[in-house]
């Protein structure tokens, strides 16, 4: 009897987040996403049955269902489904099985924990239906149209890269497409000061990214000019990380932070506000909202010195110290 174990990992945006949303790098000429894959998983165990009965587990949904087929499974009403009945639409699988699937990330943390979801879901599936994806662009593809048919918004595909390849993700869009280059962590200079925070409240990130879309269709500067600069600072990002001048990294996120909040105040929020606050007041050098913000997790740039006493202030302040670092390759 075949049993399938995947785990993808998540993934912390380090600099052009947003501008990997279809039509928007083309408003900009293009444009550069840089993330890196994080230890923080999506799990999916996927068991063939010995019969067509399906059996589906989440663990963060705290949901358990048994359809004794693939039909009755597919007519199922219930919300907390609808991943895996896009899935399951997609993969028409032919023998029955039973599925649980959990995540490491916080609910609306911002740190790609959907798209990696769907990524071990379709790594599982490819299995276990004997039909493998011609390369990492078409499995993107399919994750893509899968997540924007389930949330009804518009999707970018950054957070699918890291999920598949691991490691430091440069991300080029153009009108040829994407072009993906993914670089090893080991001696980055990226883990030395790497802190990740959760704030306690989630994010819905596809509000936040509809309304920019919204208002870069309408051609409002201040949008515009914003997204421009985002994509310059991705673009330095990119040359910084690659030249390995780890000491220019806290000033670039610092100039990503203000960009993304002259894009849409949305994008912050008080508890984001708070802990930038409490981290920079005890020695941090800079903090990264992770993903559409307004919540959710932030990446603190801190000093290996002052790395206990900005994680204790933290805690003090409500906030939760992740255990999390950049992974490599997969």
């Amino acid at each position: 009897m075949q049993k399938i174990l995947v785990q993808s990992p998540t993934r912390v945006d380090l600099a052009g987040g947003t501008l990997d949303l279809w039509p928007l790098y083309l408003f900009i000429q293009g444009a550069t996403t840089v993330n890196v894959a994080i230890s923080v998983y999506t799990t999916v165990e996927l068991t063939e049955g010995s019969g067509p009965g399906i059996q589906l587990e989440s663990v963060d949904m705290k949901v358990t269902k048994s359809y004794q087929n693939l039909a009755e499974a597919l007519a199922d009403k219930d919300p907390k489904v609808s991943l895996l009945q896009a899935q399951l639409r997609y993969w028409m699988p032919e023998k029955g099985f039973s599925l649980k699937t959990s995540s490491e990330s916080p609910v609306g943390g911002g740190l790609g924990g959907s798209s990696s979801l769907t990524i071990s879901l379709m790594k599982a599936f490819s299995q276990f239906c004997q039909k493998p994806f011609k390369d990492i662009h078409h499995m993107v593809q399919v994750a893509h149209n899968i997540e924007a048919e389930i949330l009804n918004t518009p999707t970018g595909t950054q957070d699918y890269y890291p999920a598949v390849a691991g490691g430091l993700n440069f991300l080029r869009y153009s009108y040829d497409g994407i072009h993906h280059e993914a670089l090893p962590i080991q001696n980055s200079g990226l883990s030395d000061k790497f802190m990740l925070v959760y704030t306690g409240k989630s994010h819905h990130s596809g509000l936040n990214n509809f309304e920019v879309m919204k208002d870069a269709v309408t051609k409002d500067e201040s949008t515009l000019q914003a997204l421009n600069d985002l994509k310059g600072i991705a673009q330095e990002m990119e040359h910084v990380l690659k030249g390995q001048k780890w000491d220019q990294l806290g000033t670039l996120f610092k100039r990503e932070f203000e960009a993304r909040v002259r894009l849409a105040p949305e994008f912050s929020s008080p508890e984001i506000s708070r802990l930038a606050e409490v981290s920079l007041q005890n020695g941090a050098e800079a903090v990264k909202i992770c993903g559409a913000g307004g919540g959710g997790c932030v990446l603190v740039w801190c000093p290996p010195d002052k790395r206990r006493g900005v994680a204790s202030a933290c805690e003090k302040a409500g906030f939760q110290v992740m255990d999390a670092k950049p992974v490599e390759p997969l």
